[in-house]
């Protein structure tokens, strides 16, 4: 910023789950956030994840809702409540960055989205990979036209055999649990596609129609929970933008993992291999030989450089599964909300990419969607 301090901006951390010790881990990247406190329904786990990181734990919802030197409430509660605590928090004037998914069902997002806009407050949704060194670096080549029209994606988010693995055992490092049953509820696809769909749509602009399919290939993944209660753990959906461009989502926890990303054009193929690494290699294979009596072929990868180094302190290596600043959505919110702009991750763009999601995870079996949302591509 120019080497000027920006005014800080105070911000709570509702929900001491397994996901908050990430956002906490990335919160010295921005100096310009400070810490007021956190809240858990829990209360022994709010005051061991208080104690843990040598904070402050409020006594109830209210008092944090209530604290003036609160600006921004960051919502990381489970999935189910994401919507009855982001809506609370806007009723009481609070700017408010949610987990993912932004809800569970569109109609929960888009009141809190035109709630917010009637009031004047800022929503945003994770994830803000969007805002990473990788991503911006993709959005770049293409603006550049590196690949010259873009026309095909293949994006691909496989967790690995989820049910193979000790996920029992699994701890974030102030002691909290991977909630396993809300995570097999819930779903992969509500859980990650967002990932990449956040991107797709940023690079290619509102989707239009999603033919999908899903379903629970690992039924019995979890003793004790009820397979009926499970949401698929395989998704594959084929999604067709506006633009013209057609991309091939595949989300789930069986097959081995897979994050990486392949945008074909005309001209060439931009790859990268993990949207979870912010400072994943984004690399250019040029297509040659246009001429009629020269057969095509693409060139060697070559590395594109990223528009900045990603060589951010405090974030987690791949003991801990992420290379995420998980706290920069928050940052750009708390932007937002200082200057008066809107924000990079915008609520309708957030809005957007639950339709999409929602439509990815869908029932068990086949189905087809034509898109209602939109937003303005920036």
């Amino acid at each position: 910023m120019d080497g000027l301090t920006p005014e800080a901006t105070g911000i709570a951390l509702i929900g001491c789950g397994y996901v908050a010790d990430f956002y906490l881990a990335t919160l010295p990247n921005h100096p310009e956030l400070v810490l007021r406190g956190v809240y858990d329904r829990d209360d022994a786990r709010a005051r061991g994840f208080a104690d843990h990181h040598g904070i402050r734990s409020y006594t109830s919802l209210e008092e944090l809702l209530a604290a003036d030197d609160v600006t921004v409430a960051v919502n990381l509660t489970n999935p189910h409540s994401h919507y009855e605590i982001s809506r609370r928090c806007l009723e009481a004037g609070k700017h408010v960055y949610s987990e993912k998914p932004f809800a569970e069902e569109l109609w929960q997002a888009t009141e809190l989205v035109e709630y917010a806009e009637r009031h004047g407050l800022v929503l945003s949704s994770a994830p803000c990979s969007l805002l990473g060194e990788t991503a911006e670096t993709v959005r770049s080549a293409l603006a550049r036209g590196l690949v010259g029209r873009p026309r095909l994606v293949y994006a691909e988010l496989d967790d690995g055999a989820v049910h193979q693995m000790n996920f029992r055992d699994w701890a974030s490092p102030s002691g909290a649990p991977w909630p396993y049953a809300d995570e097999f509820r819930v779903g992969p696809a509500l859980e990650h596609a967002a990932y990449y769909l956040t991107w797709l749509t940023a690079f290619f602009g509102p989707a239009c129609e999603v033919v999908s399919y899903a379903a629970l290939i690992q039924p019995d993944k979890a003793p004790g929970l009820d397979p009926a209660a499970l949401a698929p753990d395989f998704g594959c959906a084929l999604i067709r933008f506006g633009s013209g461009v057609v991309a091939r989502l595949t989300c789930g926890t069986v097959a081995p993992e897979d994050h990486s990303l392949r945008i074909i054009g005309d001209d060439g193929v931009l790859s990268v291999p993990d949207c979870w690494d912010y400072g994943a290699a984004v690399t250019l294979r040029e297509r040659v030989g246009m001429s009629e009596s020269t057969p095509h072929y693409l060139t060697g990868p070559r590395r594109l450089p990223l528009v900045r180094p990603a060589d951010h302190p405090h974030r987690y290596d791949r003991h801990h599964g992420h290379v995420m600043d998980f706290a920069r959505g928050i940052a750009d919110l708390a932007e937002a909300v200082r200057t008066g702009t809107g924000p990079r991750l915008g609520a309708r763009h957030a809005l957007h990419v639950l339709e999409i999601t929602l439509a990815v995870a869908g029932v068990t079996g086949a189905a087809r969607t034509f898109l209602q949302t939109t937003f303005d591509q920036t």
